[in-house]
């Protein structure tokens, strides 16, 4: 009898694989929820109806998440018919394969904008997926035990998945008490860091050893039962069944995750955390872009908190500052913002540069108002334009750029639309991109991207967007149009050039080297800017203008500590022949702090929310902050202060030379005047940012 059960011919394949994963998926997170249980971070102290919760509702989150996992199988089920190997379907498929192949491997296609290894990996993927169809396509003979190794390869990568997830929850659980969240993904995007802090942290040959023991294992356990070497897609009936209940298990598993999530939680943490799936909980955290404040970093008492806060940004109880004088007259000088894609103020002559790539941002600072020991708060545009536009410090998780709830925020346009300013967002790219459309439009800039612009016109563009000096060229006839209307401008301009592919119109620079380097990219903007400029001065509103010129970030922000202050270090500048006194300002100063400086300078009167002040004021304290997705940097009086998830505070003591180069020398012991500024300013303004659009109004 038990000979005939191993042997049972299995004709479709989904139908078999599908029970089994779900069961194994029942069974790994039982086992997950035991280890999580005995691991020696977590306080056992539970209801019974939490320990209930934890396990019967831990159970239907683990079903409901198999069900969304199911996904990918039925997608690969799906080519497993016979019908692509007819001549008209396998001509079709085998030219569409080459077709993307060709195209991964001679264009610039969207896999470039990831830059590190992820266009190598669609390269790869593009050459191997053709050479497999053609080898099936030609040969025959190898389409049966190419389809018996799919079949075995995708349950052992299953099953793979599910012992390494297993690992990963218990090593997470270890440093932080919680499942996946935003840290996690946060892990994703800083894939070296993260491959070499694993590399030195654990032996990883054997853990790799023992994953691949544990998945073949939990492979056989899939598959014993049935003989799966000749399964395939069965009847017409049995597929279309198949495909009902995957359809309607990944839309009732999403509905019921997302739901119970918000409304089937406890008080006590631990206990919640167990009931849910942590695959889950990666899945939220990606689309949150979320780190919450709260649970994860060091507090002050709530009024200690707001009252050093409002101390430190020279508000009043009701958290406003009053800016300038309502008495003198303000001068509504055009304002025209360029924001220079990943230009680290090390690629220019002034900061020790020695390439000699920047000629025109060089000339550009000495005759402007050059800020030379200001910071950009993050290493991602959307940090860059965050700061600029809304002037406070960065949050925890992702930009409020790119959250939901991004408009509404009491941001520099409000104060421009009172003194009757058109105000615009200029970018070459699709303002889709990273939610800047939105994030824009929802604070009142209008928005002008690359479907605005004259295409015949457009002289060079890549996966990002147009050239510079086209998105220069197309700024100008805006700018112009304003100018007619009467009413003073502000346009804020993104660059997009220096980023990689790195490619750029032709005959522009003369370059010795790899014409598609980061090097050679930097002198091509910093030659479209110089244009830029050149072609602004012979404009009737040149003289009438003030241009505000920084970087959005570091073209890298690499370094031995986490927040090394070369990765942020940026180039900032404020020109207007005839009206801004070229100098050079020392003092240490962040991106949040150039438009409360530029409108200082203008003399603009009004009531500001910003944590960004006036560089120039004689009362301005000297500070800059810096941060990743999760560290928060706080640099003040040479001590960087650095506020880290579970808690986790480190200090530094700063040291830089007359090339801004910084060195950090880990403290040993806190510096509390500092370590309670950093604290109550991320604290507050984390807090005011997950408030949304309606807390940043009523404010």
């Amino acid at each position: 009898m038990e000979h005939r059960l191993e042997n049972r011919k299995i004709s479709d394949w989904f139908s078999f694989f599908a029970p089994r994963l779900v069961l194994t998926a029942i069974v790994a997170g039982v086992l997950t929820r035991i280890l999580l249980l005995l691991n020696p971070v977590t306080k056992v102290d539970f209801t019974a109806l939490e320990w209930l919760k934890i396990f019967i509702l831990g159970m239907v989150n683990d079903v409901a998440f198999a069900m969304i996992a199911l996904v990918p199988a039925f997608l690969i089920y799906c080519c497993l018919n016979k019908w692509k190997y007819s001549k008209a379907g396998g001509w079709t498929i085998w030219g569409i394969l080459l077709a993307a192949m060709l195209y991964f491997l001679l264009c610039d296609d969207i896999s470039d904008q990831y830059g590190g290894v992820v266009p190598t990996i669609v390269n790869i993927l593009s050459v191997f997926l053709f050479i497999c169809f053609s080898i099936k396509w030609f040969i025959p003979s190898t389409r049966i035990p190419w389809r018996r190794f799919a079949i075995w390869a995708t349950t052992f990568v299953y099953s793979l998945l599910i012992a390494m997830n297993i690992f990963s929850e218990w090593t997470f659980w270890s440093e932080f008490g919680v499942r996946y969240n935003f840290i996690a993904v946060d892990y994703l995007v800083y894939t070296n860091e993260v491959i070499g802090n694993i590399m030195e942290s654990y032996n990883m040959p054997l853990l790799i050893a023992l994953a691949v023991l544990a998945g073949a294992a939990v492979c056989y356990l899939m598959t014993r039962g049935g003989d799966i070497r000749d399964a395939g897609i069965g009847s017409t009936g049995r597929f279309l069944s198949n495909l009902a209940i995957v359809a309607a298990g990944a839309i009732a598993g999403g509905f019921f995750l997302h739901w119970g999530y918000r409304n089937l939680s406890t008080s006590n943490v631990f206990a919640t955390e167990l009931q849910e799936n942590g695959c889950w909980n990666f899945l939220e955290a990606f689309s949150s872009n979320e780190l919450e404040y709260e649970k994860f970093y060091p507090m002050l008492p709530g009024d200690e908190a707001s009252s050093l806060q409002k101390q430190l940004c020279g508000q009043d109880s009701l958290g406003i500052r009053h800016e300038g004088d309502s008495t003198l007259q303000a001068k509504r000088k055009n304002i025209v913002l360029v924001t220079i894609e990943s230009m680290s103020g090390g690629f220019m002559e002034r900061y020790a540069g020695k390439e000699g790539i920047t000629p025109n941002l060089d000339s550009l600072a000495r005759g402007s108002m050059t800020f030379d020991s200001l910071f950009a708060t993050g290493n991602r545009t959307v940090r860059g334009l965050e700061a600029v536009s809304l002037c406070i410090p960065p949050s925890s998780g992702e930009s409020i750029v790119k959250r939901p709830d991004c408009g509404g925020r009491f941001a520099t346009s409000k104060i421009l639309h009172d003194y009757g300013y058109t105000v615009r967002f200029h970018y070459g790219g699709d303002s889709y991109f990273d939610n800047m459309g939105a994030f824009f439009s929802g604070n009142g800039y209008d928005v002008f991207d690359r479907k605005d612009m004259d295409q015949g016109k457009i002289v060079f563009e890549n996966i990002w967007g147009v050239s510079d000096e086209d998105s220069y060229r197309e700024a100008l006839s805006a700018l112009d149009r304003d100018y007619a209307s009467g009413k003073p401008f502000f346009t804020h301009i993104m660059t997009i050039s220096n980023h990689r592919p790195y490619t750029y119109p032709e005959g522009r620079i003369e370059y010795d080297g790899n014409p598609m380097s980061r090097s050679a990219a930097v002198k091509y903007t910093d030659w479209a800017l110089g244009e830029f400029l050149r072609e602004a001065s012979l404009k009737p509103w040149f003289s009438e203008t003030v241009f505000v010129i920084l970087a959005d970030h570091c073209a890298s922000s690499a370094g031995k500590t986490s927040l090394p202050l070369d990765g942020y270090h940026i180039p900032a500048m404020i020109y207007s022949p005839g009206f801004v006194e070229p100098m050079a300002v020392k003092k240490v100063c962040s991106q949040i702090d150039i438009m409360p400086t530029l409108f200082s300078i203008l003399g603009f009167s009004y009531d500001s929310r910003f944590y960004g002040q006036d560089i120039l004021s004689p009362s301005f304290r000297q500070r800059a902050f810096v941060a990743t997705y999760q560290d928060l940097g706080y640099y003040s009086d040479g001590i960087l202060t650095v506020l880290s998830p579970v808690r986790k505070v480190r200090q530094y003591k700063v040291r830089s030379d007359e090339g801004y180069r910084f060195t950090e020398e880990e403290l040993s012991q806190e510096v509390q005047p500092q370590l309670r500024e950093a604290m109550a300013l991320y604290q507050m303004a984390n807090l005011e940012a997950g408030k949304g659009s309606a807390g940043s109004m009523a404010r």
